[in-house]
């Protein structure tokens, strides 16, 4: 519940929307609960007065139609006012979410996985609408208006009012708190199980290649068997035990209803109250109990809301692996960079760098070959600050890089790898990503660089053609291209270029290589690569291997 609290201030600009909708929820139960009052008094008399000749039908037909069209109106707005507050509030929680996370990636836990990272911030934020749309109204709601049927109880049949008291109080407060406390553990291990089914599924997508060429594609088969069938037996297990109190509540209201028909009808017998009116309020209680159904479906979902609850204020205060320096200073706009003496390793894992130094001169190119996991990429993110170094310092311009804020470091390194990704949006919009006021002219500059204006030129819609998801609609040579405009347009002195020709066909590959020169010409350039450059590709060729930097070639 603590985790709860820990996103109130996020309701507060959503207060007034959200308490119309939990307003609107008791005018729609209220109207339910007197259309059902009145609807069971009237058809009552009417059958009960010879033919209807001396009874009023006008003033309680009214009535009936009058409590429709209030329950149609307000359960219509109800449903419109309360899903956008809620909607507008999930979506505030996934910015707010982003933003957490952004100074505190990487995340110092690294064994959380990419797939539950994925599942924290969709499935987990998707899981609190369950307490912000469907617990908190239904629950308020009903004790509002559970407590004013009490009160006419008490005032017109006192014997029943105790009775159906107890039974709304048992049916909104002690089986749904029975229930929170049964499913507790439940949620928390369903919401475990399908942050495991998720992890597993990304898994074997990124690594479906080698899954395949090893043969372990069966092994990796019943895994995801083995943690599907543990999730279903845990979501059947509550399934089950929401049931069970489903049932125990229209236990209660049945048990409730046959009390007030009996003490009713006693009353009729006695002569203090007619039949019509006993009609009435067995058909007004009935009504009440309308939420008590919606109340237990929501409470069954609270353990795993409350799990999804804590996952997300865990990984949103975890502490921030790279901090800026309290009187940062200006990055320089170019100098020579500087790697001295560095030594990096992985939490847990043998140093991948060793007291590696390296001299970049501004202007220069350098390109960093080396076999897989020998620490070329880690070379790289160490230039942007991703991780800082165990050991050593890096300087531009003489400026240790831990003496400048990220935002400003940033502006100034441009990274482009081989994951460097394209948004199934317009050409434009995924090239003002990286400078958001720049014009047409400036765009299809960078793409004429990047040697892809004339394919632009020829789509359909030019600059404003939508491409694919992850440029689908794009070649391979294309798509890697765009990224490369993209780069270009940065206004960054420094450009790193991380794998960018991975899986790209030789004759893609070389041409992209030829292009690299040009395009980047005037900016600081380290290329990480396992792929064999042309030799007349004028970049100083170093190999990292064993933790350090040698010049081949």
């Amino acid at each position: 519940m603590k985790s709860l609290l820990f996103f109130a201030p996020l309701f507060k600009p959503h207060a007034r929307r959200l308490a119309l909708a939990l307003l609107l929820s008791l005018v729609t139960l209220a109207a339910g609960t007197a259309l059902l009052g009145v609807s069971g008094w009237f058809l009552t008399a009417t059958a009960l007065t010879a033919l209807g000749v001396s009874f009023n039908l006008f003033a309680p037909s009214a009535m009936v139609r009058g409590f429709s069209f209030i329950r149609i109106l307000s359960r219509y707005f109800e449903k419109l006012v309360g899903h956008n507050a809620t909607l507008t509030l999930l979506s505030d929680l996934r910015r707010w979410l982003f933003a957490a996370l952004f100074p505190r990636l990487p995340l110092a836990d690294r064994s959380l996985r990419h797939g539950d990272l994925v599942t924290r911030m969709t499935a987990d934020i998707d899981a609190l609408d369950t307490i912000f749309l469907l617990a908190i109204g239904p629950f308020l709601a009903a004790l509002v208006l559970g407590g004013a049927v009490s009160a006419v109880l008490f005032a017109i049949l006192p014997e029943a009012a105790w009775i159906y008291l107890g039974a709304i109080v048992t049916s909104v407060i002690v089986i749904p708190a029975i229930l929170a406390r049964a499913t507790k553990a439940l949620g928390r291990d369903a919401v475990e199980a399908a942050a495991t089914l998720r992890a597993h599924v990304l898994d074997a997508i990124a690594g479906h290649d080698d899954l395949v060429a090893f043969g372990q594609t069966g092994f990796v088969a019943a895994r995801f068997d083995a943690a599907s069938n543990a999730l279903a037996r845990l979501r059947n297990r509550q399934g089950l035990t929401t049931t069970v109190a489903a049932g125990a509540v229209q236990a209660v209201t049945g048990l409730a209803l046959l009390a007030i028909v009996f003490v009713g009808l006693n009353a009729v017998e006695a002569g203090t109250m007619d039949g019509p009116v006993l009609a009435g309020l067995i058909f007004a209680a009935l009504g009440s109990f309308e939420a008590t159904a919606v109340i237990v479906r929501s409470i069954g979902k609270l353990g795993a809301s409350l799990a999804s609850a804590e996952r997300l204020h865990q990984i949103a205060t975890a502490p921030i692996a790279i901090s800026d320096p309290a009187r940062p200073v200006a990055c320089p706009a170019a100098g020579a960079i500087a790697f001295d003496a560095i030594t990096f390793a992985y939490p847990n894992a043998e140093p991948l760098l060793c007291n590696l130094s390296l001299t970049v001169a501004p202007g220069e190119h350098i390109a960093i070959s080396g076999l897989s996991g020998v620490g070329k990429s880690s070379l790289l993110h160490l230039m942007l600050r991703l991780h800082d170094p165990q050991a050593g310092a890096i300087h531009i311009d003489g400026i240790d890089i831990r003496d400048i804020a990220q935002a400003d470091l940033h502006a100034h390194v441009a990274l482009l790898s081989q994951d460097s990704p394209i948004f199934l949006d317009t050409v434009r919009n995924n090239l003002l990503i990286a400078r958001p006021g720049a014009t047409d002219a400036d765009l299809y500059a960078a793409l004429g660089t990047a040697r892809l204006e004339t394919t632009i030129r020829a789509l359909p819609k030019g600059l404003d053609t939508i491409v694919g998801e992850t440029g689908a609609t794009l070649s391979a040579g294309q798509a890697r291209r765009l990224c490369l405009a993209r780069t270009l347009l940065a206004p960054a002195s420094i450009v790193l270029l991380d794998e960018p020709t991975a899986g790209l066909d030789r004759e893609t590959e070389l041409a992209l290589f030829a292009d690299f020169p040009d395009a980047l010409a005037g900016r600081t350039v380290l290329l990480a690569t396992h792929a064999s450059l042309p030799e007349a590709t004028p970049f100083k060729k170093l190999v990292l291997t064993g933790g350090r930097l040698r010049e081949i070639g």
